[in-house]
């Protein structure tokens, strides 16, 4: 009856604690129909020194011409030289409650095969909407954080200097209308859905307010209603800036790309052991040239292949996760095995499978 009882002891321990940490509603939510409208427009970036798009790419010599002619200069795209210039996209975001006037950053990035937009100049260029309307106008010189130089065939670049920015290079000239004045009720959107950290909410709201404003309808939504006569804005004020108590997510991000694996805090791991080894090929192939004995009339020259292939099978390494382990001994013992980055990202889809490892596994 003792290694009964041993055993039963073990299964009962306890549960790990709940972690939740307090943050303000603005910075786990947001509130339905006040959000942010992605702009994109076309445009041709002019001053550049002999770094611009090639005479093989076509549409940029059409837009500069067509350009021209708006501005009552007839000229034939043929005799056209484009290496100073530069057909370019430009996207910004148009924030909510923008008005007219409002300036806005953008981004610019070459369309076709400029080497680099250093020291170039954004004619105006409409940005348009989902809709096909035109909301802001950009223009301005380019901040590029970024280098490339030719010589000779010998190229030197520095990050990446096809894309760049200009502060304040937009103007709005039409702003999204959103009404606050007269409504009754908003919809708060948690970033992350989760029905603790919507009830959450809706306790510290009303308690905040003293009445019952809020009311969960599910895991993302938390329905706020306006009394008679309040102040809106000074209402949304008030409640964004309220701290809840929040309950986030046992979460693993690997990013298979780049090797990257971010483990949160929150993950558990039960007792699990881990046999990790590696099979290593390396398949070689070397041409080998075979030519005739001198003076010989009849042999010819061939080129022969000859394949080597050689594995090499690394031995296994063990790793024991005991109850009660953290991230942070399952870390310490991958580093002390040598376990590289892509290796990791193996072992914790195993230990998912195998159920030793409590959390939801995200692929980048």
């Amino acid at each position: 009856m003792v290694p009964f009882t041993l055993t039963a002891t073990a299964i009962a321990s306890d549960p790990p604690p709940v972690v939740s940490r307090e943050a303000r509603i603005k910075d786990i939510s947001s509130i339905e129909g006040i959000r942010d409208n992605q702009l994109v427009g076309y445009g041709i970036v002019v001053g550049l020194q002999g770094t611009g798009d090639s005479q093989q790419t076509t549409f940029p010599v059409q837009t500069l011409t067509s350009t021209l002619l708006r501005m009552g200069v007839s000229v034939p795209a043929a005799s056209i030289r484009i290496q100073n210039l530069a057909a370019v996209f430009v996207a910004a975001t148009l924030p909510p409650f923008a008005k007219p006037g409002t300036k806005l950053d953008i981004t610019v990035s070459s369309a076709g095969d400029a080497r680099s937009l250093e020291g170039g100049l954004l004619l105006m260029t409409p940005l348009y909407g989902a809709d096909g309307k035109i909301y802001a106008q950009a223009q301005g010189p380019l901040v590029v954080g970024g280098y490339s130089i030719s010589v000779n065939g010998n190229i030197k670049q520095f990050n990446h200097p096809n894309t760049a920015r200009v502060p304040l290079g937009a103007m709005v000239e039409r702003g999204v209308p959103l009404e606050l004045a007269g409504r009754k009720e908003f919809s708060l959107l948690l970033n992350d859905a989760d029905f603790r950290s919507a009830e959450a909410m809706q306790k510290a709201i009303n308690l905040e307010l003293g009445r019952d404003a809020a009311r969960v309808v599910d895991s993302r939504q938390i329905d706020l209603s306006v009394a008679n006569g309040e102040d809106i804005p000074a209402l949304l004020a008030q409640v964004e800036s309220v701290e809840v108590p929040v309950y986030p997510r046992a979460k693993v991000v690997v990013n298979e790309r780049t090797g990257t694996v971010v483990i949160g805090g929150t993950v558990v791991l039960q007792p699990v052991s881990i046999l990790h080894g590696g099979l290593a090929v390396n398949v070689v192939s070397e041409f080998q040239v075979s030519q005739p004995n001198a003076f010989s009339s009849t042999g010819t020259t061939q080129v022969v292949q000859q394949t080597r292939i050689d594995a090499q099978d690394k031995p296994v390494n063990r790793i024991e996760l005991k109850q009660g382990a953290t991230v942070d001994d399952l870390v310490r013992s991958l580093q002390t095995i040598g376990a590289s980055a892509r290796d990791v990202i193996s072992i914790l889809q195993a230990m998912k499978s195998a159920g030793a490892l409590e959390a939801e596994i995200e692929v980048l």
